[in-house]
């Protein structure tokens, strides 16, 4: 068994897009439309046939208020891993991206957690050893 698609839920899938391939660095993997939203995923330029991110529209009655709870608790959805967290967040930063943490080490990892624009919380982690 394996993991081939995750979701993050999004409230506008272009914005989404835009975002997750121009600012965090992802690459389209899939588009196709399905009435009003898409089948939208991207995956790692490292690992262009691994896991998929699905960039799922959020309007089921119960993902606005699932979304909302985890940002207000500061919860990340997700997490994506990075070679080098301080210059990750170095690039972010100067990109413009909204950080709700800055790098802290934690033992093992280093974990850093942005806004993604699109209603969630996202965590970048550095694995150390």
């Amino acid at each position: 068994m394996r993991i081939t698609i995750t979701s993050v839920f999004v409230d506008d899938q272009d914005k989404a897009l835009d975002f997750y391939t121009n600012v965090l660095g992802f690459q389209k993997k899939h588009e196709v439309p399905l009435g009003e939203d898409r089948w939208l995923t991207v995956v790692s330029p490292e690992d262009p046939d691994g896991p998929e991110l699905l960039l799922e529209p959020d309007g089921h009655p119960a993902v606005k208020p699932y979304k909302s709870a985890l940002v207000d608790d500061g919860i990340p959805c997700t997490s994506f891993a990075v070679d080098d967290i301080q210059a990750e967040f170095t690039r972010l930063r100067d990109l413009g991206v909204t950080f709700t943490q800055e790098p802290l080490e934690m033992g093992p990892v280093t974990t850093a957690v942005l806004d993604d624009t699109c209603g969630n919380l996202i965590q970048i982690a550095q694995h150390h050893g």
